[in-house]
């Protein structure tokens, strides 16, 4: 069986992608118009990046690059390929492409009530910064994280 592989997204992902962030993000989904900017490089620091299974989108990742700090804006993995290692994989790739870039830090945003990701992020190296109140359509608190690249140091961590 052939490993999995990140790819750039292109226009023929577009419809994909936002169904997915509808399936995955709900009413905080970006819109499809917002998507298709992206993918299509109307958004110029916006990289997407997504893994195909049988030229499905099946995961996809969303991470934006100004100057020296990057910012990992989305990372959504269909329902029925979670817990396959696909998020690790599009993480590594942000990883990658953020230090490629230049960046110093990578930033992320994720809601304080999804354990898992927190988790997740936690065991790639994430550490909490700080957290945003009612940042959330339904109100809950997003807890900032960051992973330092290229050897920087941790500061800030919230406790």
């Amino acid at each position: 069986m052939t490993q999995p592989a990140t790819d750039a997204a292109g226009p023929q992902d577009v419809e994909a992608i936002t169904a997915l962030e509808v399936a995955a993000l709900g009413p905080d989904a970006w819109s499809r118009t917002l998507v298709a900017q992206g993918v299509e490089g109307d958004l110029p620091t916006v990289h997407y990046r997504v893994v195909r299974e049988a030229g499905r989108v099946v995961a996809y990742a969303v991470v934006s690059v100004v100057g020296e700090v990057a910012e990992l804006q989305r990372i959504a993995v269909e329902a029925g390929h979670r817990r396959s290692g696909l998020a690790t994989l599009l993480l590594a790739d942000v990883v990658r492409r953020a230090a490629a870039d230049g960046a110093g830090r990578l930033l992320l945003e994720v809601r304080e009530d999804n354990a898992g990701a927190v988790a997740f992020y936690a065991a790639s190296g994430f550490v909490a910064l700080a957290r945003r109140p009612r940042y959330y359509r339904d109100g809950t608190t997003a807890v900032v994280m960051q992973l330092p690249l290229a050897g920087e140091p941790e500061t800030g961590v919230l406790q």
